[in-house]
């Protein structure tokens, strides 16, 4: 048995493949939309991808089903209670698909979502009766499981589907051998759970131990817990997973139709129109010169994930990168669905050199810096666009928190008069929000390189 797993960091996102070297057949688990890296692994094995499997319709990306099935004539497998526009073959609790040694079995694990399934993976030549592994998708995550609240919009409410979990757990997941490695669809950094581990993979014994979803509990006491404290739900979150629902045209399509180098003048015509001009540089290269209006949000961060909280999916987008950065602003776009990219600025931002009248700047101070001029008698404002969470275990004194995703409609809260300083952890929000307050009329904008964590490195933090 061949069995491979990849990990996109900037989406928190785990996918396999599996395959069966004698048939040469292959499966390939909530794949990634752009699957290159999977047809590329199938080809240097001798393998044919014939099975394309969902754990459940993902909310936070939208998955490579589509792709592979139109690129190798896989068949689109999907839990039974799924309801999806494309042709699927259902997986109902314990139907099996026997490749060679290869045989993976289906558990129904709703409480993620309805038709959340888990694919026990069994290696049959070495050991035919005990699942090797247990892709467990958004239902169990190594710490964690995965969040009850996504689906509000289809009806069912935070509280049923905690209710679903907690059956899940009990009834599916525990009676499994303590050494069936648990593989889930996310790690630390994902929206789709609360209290996530770094470890990418673990063990179901080592999850009854330290899981909380696993410790003795009523079924109330699990649903209490479970829909307690949870990080805000991304806006695009409900539009991913009906795209992943439907029948849609592939990425390839979609780059074919997007990646066209347009004039500045076509872009300035754009902003003019009130439409999303993305300059997807870093914050440093933004600072130092940037399109009037224009949003960043830059390629070296979680820049797909930002791009879903904060963009609006009514209107077209333009992009601005690094000549030869286009395609990968625009791909990892298409990754959660934004296919609404027009084209990008022939050039970058050579085409607006030497254009002072269309260009905006902004300083970018260092910690010390900011520490010399808080003690001074006219002391900037102090911004921090952290989350909440962040806030709440340290922060500078007579700072203002406003959450980056509230950002946009509470700027009339931050005060327009004098300097404001902006931060976040690490300087990278900073600058997305500092574009922001400049898209409306702020002139007086500067954030903190290295955000809090060189603010801490300097002195301690003032709580």
């Amino acid at each position: 048995m061949i069995f491979k797993p990849y990990y996109l960091d900037c989406l928190a996102h785990a996918s396999y493949l599996l395959a069966d070297e004698q048939t040469q057949t292959a499966v390939v688990v909530d794949p990634q939309r752009d699957i290159d890296a999977y047809l590329k692994d199938a080809a240097a094995a001798g393998v044919a991808i014939k099975h394309v499997i969902l754990t459940h319709f993902h909310a936070d990306f939208v998955a490579g089903h589509i792709e592979l099935a139109a690129a190798t004539g896989a068949t689109i497998h999907l839990g039974a209670r799924a309801q999806a526009d494309y042709a699927f073959h259902p997986l109902a609790d314990g139907d099996e698909l026997t490749i060679g040694a290869l045989r993976l079995v289906a558990l129904e694990t709703p409480g993620h979502t309805p038709e959340g399934i888990t694919i026990l993976v069994y290696d049959t030549a070495a050991n035919p009766s005990q699942p090797r592994l247990a892709l467990t998708g958004d239902t169990l995550f190594v710490g964690d499981v995965g969040r009850p609240d996504l689906m509000a919009s289809a009806g069912m409410t935070a509280a049923e589907l905690a209710g679903n979990m907690y059956d899940s757990v009990r009834n599916k997941l525990a009676p499994l051998p303590d050494d069936v490695e648990v593989w889930p669809a996310h790690g630390a950094g994902s929206m789709c759970g609360k209290s996530m581990s770094k470890e990418r993979f673990s063990t179901i014994g080592a999850q009854k131990r330290t899981n909380w979803a696993f410790k003795p509990q009523s079924k109330a006491e699990f649903v209490k817990e479970a829909t307690s404290d949870l990080p805000l739900q991304p806006s695009y979150f409900g539009y991913d997973a009906d795209m992943n629902r439907k029948a849609r045209p592939t990425l390839t399509a979609v780059l074919e139709r997007e990646l066209k180098a347009v004039p500045l003048a076509v872009v300035q015509a754009a902003l003019s129109r009130g439409e999303t001009v993305l300059d997807a540089r870093d914050p440093d290269d933004f600072a130092r010169g940037h399109l009037r209006g224009s949003i960043n949000i830059g390629l070296g961060g979680k820049y797909a994930s930002w791009a879903g909280v904060l963009l609006e999916r009514d209107k077209p987008i333009w992009i601005v990168a690094a000549p030869g950065r286009e395609r990968e602003a625009a791909l990892r776009l298409g990754r959660i669905g934004f296919d609404f990219v027009q084209g990008y600025l022939d050039r970058g931002p050579a085409a607006f050199a030497g254009r002072p009248e269309i260009v905006a700047r902004f300083p970018r101070v260092t910690a010390d810096e900011l520490a010399r001029d808080l003690s001074s008698k006219a002391p900037p404002h102090v911004l921090d666009v952290r989350a909440e969470s962040e806030w709440n275990t340290k922060h500078l004194d007579g700072a203002q928190l406003i959450p980056l995703p509230d950002l946009a409609r509470r700027a009339n809260e931050v005060p327009r008069t004098g300097r404001v300083v902006i931060h976040c952890a690490g300087g990278y929000r900073s600058s997305i929000a500092a574009s922001l307050l400049m898209q409306q009329g702020f002139t007086n904008v500067e954030d903190l390189i290295g955000g809090f964590g060189a603010w801490e490195s300097r002195a301690p933090a003032r709580s």
